[in-house]
């Protein structure tokens, strides 16, 4: 049934793609030459209040913000990328405490070359770095009641490097495999068996066989998406637990200020659980271009 449910999901992504502002891939335009930069900020939130309302309603309210700047550079045959992208937001519910509802600290840098000039393939080296701002908790998960903390800044943190093939088989879907290392750091040693290390451990370092597949197109006007998998097989380990990581976001333009975005993320970590876990976050608010 799980597989079932996985199979249409990436099946309705394939029918839908488009380009996003927020994605997290790094795709240096084919006829920039020399540099150039893009800053936006996104801000957004909701609520809601009943009294006395006959068909019922939980008070609620959410608000979340997110900035991504982006540097470019292409000269010949070489291009480069450079990306930040900062998310949080949070909600409260029906009086309840405050509760995150989206982080996310992640850096990028990545470098390409192409093998021949116009060719469709090229040598790449990346760099990534992510992380997150404030405590991640699994609510009521105590034994004897209570939330559980499961994660938090630096905890875990991550920095992958790799260098490989990168095929632009189109315009828009790009394939990339090659040679991967992956650092995994836990600033608090407690939370070393949520990340499948020994308790007290606080480094872990693997190499191994990374790969990933990039799809960016605009189907329509103002309305933009774009989908990633990216996957890291350590060389040491059964393939069936291989890292996944697919992200998509859905963004329709309504005017020069407001937006909104449908976003739509699945992974599988074997460090950290044996299933499936799944994101899903729809939002609209104020975007700002600041460069």
């Amino acid at each position: 049934m799980k597989k079932s449910i996985i199979t249409a999901l990436f099946t309705l992504c394939l029918l839908t793609y488009t380009s996003s502002v927020f994605s997290q891939t790094i795709v240096v335009p084919d006829t920039l030459d020399g540099w150039a930069q893009t800053w936006v900020a996104n801000f957004n939130g909701s609520q809601a209040s009943f009294n006395n309302w006959s068909e019922g309603g939980v008070n609620t309210l959410s608000g979340a913000a997110s900035t991504m700047f982006t540097r470019y550079h292409r000269k010949g045959q070489f291009s480069y990328g450079f990306r930040t992208n900062l998310r949080y937001g949070q909600s409260k519910l029906n009086g309840n405490e405050v509760r995150k509802s989206d982080d996310l600290i992640s850096i990028r840098n990545r470098a390409t070359y192409d093998l021949t000039e116009g060719s469709k393939f090229a040598a790449y080296a990346a760099v990534q770095f992510k992380t997150q701002f404030g405590d991640g908790y699994d609510y009521g998960k105590k034994v004897n009641g209570g939330d559980s903390l499961i994660s938090a800044f630096m905890a875990p943190a991550y920095l992958t490097e790799g260098i490989g093939i990168e095929v632009n088989a189109s315009p828009n879907l790009k394939i990339e495999a090659g040679l991967a290392m992956k650092q995994t750091f836990l600033r608090d040693s407690d939370l070393a068996p949520n990340y499948g290390m020994a308790v007290g451990e606080t480094f872990r370092s693997e190499g191994g066989i990374g790969t990933g597949i990039t799809y960016q197109n605009q189907v329509m006007e103002n309305i933009m998406f774009s989908s990633s998998i990216e996957t890291f097989t350590n060389l040491l380990i059964t393939l069936d637990k291989t890292d996944v990581f697919w992200s998509n976001e859905l963004t329709g333009r309504i005017n020069r200020l407001i937006s909104a975005s449908f976003q739509f993320e699945l992974r599988y970590d074997d460090d950290f659980s044996r299933e499936i876990q799944l994101k899903q976050v729809l939002s609209a608010g104020i975007t700002v271009s600041l460069y």
